[in-house]
């Protein structure tokens, strides 16, 4: 589809510890940072819309796209706190969601854990009705509708999932009873119908989704408000919203489906790490953006970010397209501690914007990943960050020098444990995403990214074996530009559940449909999980060779001779974004140790490592082996 009339772009991405803005317009491309303010999140939008606003010399109204990443959901998901919500199930099948599967994360752990469910058991209602995968067993009746209404009325609930047996492919149970609902209780409570949610086969991860979707929905839809508004009264168009696929869309449909956004932050850096990928001429890249709070990771190969159609986020299965991303408590604002047996760890807990690390001078007094780097020289005393915070080395080390006293080493020693130890909790989860994808991290380029990304790139990549590192001069505020250039995008998700010899091109030009890309997920007969290739052509030769050489790729082998059996068909549908200009390489050439300030970020340049410019408006890190 053709791309958005061109004026000025804005792209606000909040973190954790900062909230970045990126505002693109004919003058060049504007950035600004502020603290986050996780009380309400939107507070801190403005204020850093106005500082990119007054660097650029721009009235709000000049502004022509906004697009927004946030944590709102995410925050939620992990602390489980979520809108009061009611779940309708057929019946038998309203403890599902507790069951879950018999898999588990540690086979030898006698104790598993796992998260409770967001719906507990007195607001589980049951229905009498019953659809099979080939149609209706038992009817469902105007009259057992409308018990189920009365039913949840009287929980005094704030939003309701509903989840039917194969209402995936039979949705009409689910709107007859949605439709009670909203007739008694009206627009004031949110109804999540899981057909609409997900709409594919799987009932457990179907029902964990349409639950999240439920208990997250109201929440999202108030921040979202509360963030309409304030633009509204700033003078700024209505904001779209990133999704955890890498591509934004509209509030209403964000609002009124928050699953869909429980990635929203991270994602932005996914999608413009795509679009360096196009203009850097380096197809496979590891995403590493290492923020104040958590770092996280992803990669790019061949030029397209890993997806996945299904993922656990704080334990719980999210059953829709979303990038692959791995996170890990490791940022600047990570505490660092001495456990009951003495070692020194990092993290998770993190000081955050408030008190923030100890040479913020705001209060905080433990020591952190960021007094760390202070204190060894890589960050430099006295440098002034948003909201006009300057470092103060005396107070990181004051800090750091209690925690060595605890370990009995030097306040230098302890310094450069933390950041190893730091780094070692970022390594493991590039390997998740490469190694454990059966992917060799040095074949990769680090692209490095976030506030604190580019000062441990190196040492990152070191332990990696990787010895290219691209870091964008915006690295600071990178997600953020990813948020201004993203392309606009909508999945629909279909179960076909079809063998080989009934997927002739006919069958598959249908179900393309209109959409502008397709994803494939195919198995061969007799598996239980299936792969994702990706294909247009409606060539079912094509799709065979495609999910061999995926198959091969993942499991190491292939069987020409086995029947296939097409799974699902997932349908984009892509209006291009604005995208990134072209920028020239940089005027830099250093030689390590040395540092470079880029203004929201500092790149660490380690002793055998070089930095030059690179096309594309990036610096490009790397060392002989």
């Amino acid at each position: 589809m053709a791309a958005p009339e061109p004026g000025a772009i804005l792209g606000v991405d909040v973190g954790g510890t900062f909230t970045d803005a990126v505002l693109i317009a004919a003058g060049g491309i504007f950035t600004g940072k502020s603290p986050s303010t996780p009380e309400d999140q939107s507070a801190g939008v403005v204020e850093a819309v106005r500082q990119v606003l007054g660097k650029a010399g721009m009235e709000a109204g000049e502004v022509g796209h906004f697009a927004h990443g946030m944590t709102v959901a995410t925050n939620a998901l992990l602390e489980s706190k979520g809108a009061k919500t009611a779940l309708v199930a057929t019946r038998g099948f309203t403890d599902l969601i507790e069951i879950g599967r018999q898999d588990r994360a540690s086979l030898y752990r006698l104790q598993a854990a796992h998260p409770p469910p967001l719906v507990p058991p007195e607001r589980r209602v049951a229905v009498d009705e019953r659809n099979g995968p080939e149609g209706v067993i038992r009817e469902l009746e105007p009259a057992e509708s409308e018990r189920v209404a009365e039913e949840i009325e009287a929980l005094g609930v704030e939003s309701v999932a509903v989840c039917l047996l194969h209402s995936y492919r039979f949705p009409e149970n689910e709107k007859q009873i949605g439709e009670a609902i909203g007739r008694r209780l009206g627009p004031s409570v949110h109804i999540s119908l899981s057909h609409d949610v997900v709409g594919t086969f799987r009932e457990y991860e179907r029902a964990a989704t349409t639950e999240i979707d439920a208990a997250l929905s109201p929440l999202l839809a108030g921040y979202l408000e509360r963030l309409a508004r304030r633009s509204a009264g700033l003078g700024l168009p209505e904001p779209e919203i990133m999704q955890s696929s890498g591509g934004v869309a509209g509030l209403d449909e964000v609002s009124a489906h928050a699953a869909v956004a429980v990635l929203s932050g991270p994602a932005g850096g996914a999608a413009a790490a795509s679009m360096v990928a196009g203009q850097s001429g380096e197809e496979n890249l590891l995403c590493f953006d290492m923020g104040g709070t958590s770092c996280d990771v992803c990669a790019v190969e061949g030029g397209r970010v890993h997806e996945t159609a299904s993922k656990k986020i704080a334990g719980r299965p999210i059953a829709l397209p979303m990038v692959d991303i791995d996170t890990v408590g490791a940022g600047g604002g990570s505490i660092a501690w001495c456990d009951s047996g003495g070692a020194l760890r990092v993290g998770p807990e993190s000081a955050g914007a408030s008190p923030g690390p100890a040479c913020y001078g705001l209060g905080g007094i433990r020591p952190t990943v960021t007094d760390a780097n202070l204190a060894l020289g890589r960050l430099a005393a006295g440098d002034e960050l948003a909201g006009g915070i300057e470092l103060d080395l005396e107070l990181a080390l004051q800090a750091i020098g209690e925690l060595a006293a605890e370990l009995g080493v030097s306040t230098e020693e302890c310094a450069g444990g933390i950041i190893r130890v730091a780094n070692s909790e970022m390594v493991r989860a590039l390997r998740v995403v490469t190694v454990q994808r059966g992917l060799d991290p040095r074949d990769f380029t680090l692209l490095a990214y976030g506030g604190a990304g580019p000062l441990h790139a190196a040492g990152v990549a070191g332990e990696l074996g990787i010895t290219s590192i691209l870091v964008p001069v915006t690295g600071g505020v990178f997600s953020a530009l990813g948020l201004a250039a993203a392309d606009r995008r909508r999945d629909e998700v279909q179960t076909v559940l079809a063998a080989e010899h009934d997927l002739g091109r006919e069958t598959l030009i249908e179900l393309i449909g209109e959409a502008d890309q397709t994803g494939w997920d195919i198995r061969y007969g007799g598996q239980s999980f299936e792969l994702t290739v990706n294909d247009d052509s409606a060539d079912p030769a094509r799709l065979r060779e495609l999910f061999e050489a995926a198959h091969e790729d993942r499991y190491g082998y292939s069987d020409p001779s086995a029947p296939i059996e097409l799974v699902t068909v997932r349908r984009r549908f892509i209006e291009s974004g604005p995208g990134l200009a072209a920028a020239p390489a940089p005027d830099q050439y250093l030689e390590g140790p040395a540092r470079l300030d880029l203004g929201e970020a500092t790149v660490w340049v380690p002793e055998g490592w070089k930095l030059t410019g690179a096309q594309g408006g990036l610096l490009r890190m790397f060392r002989e082996l």
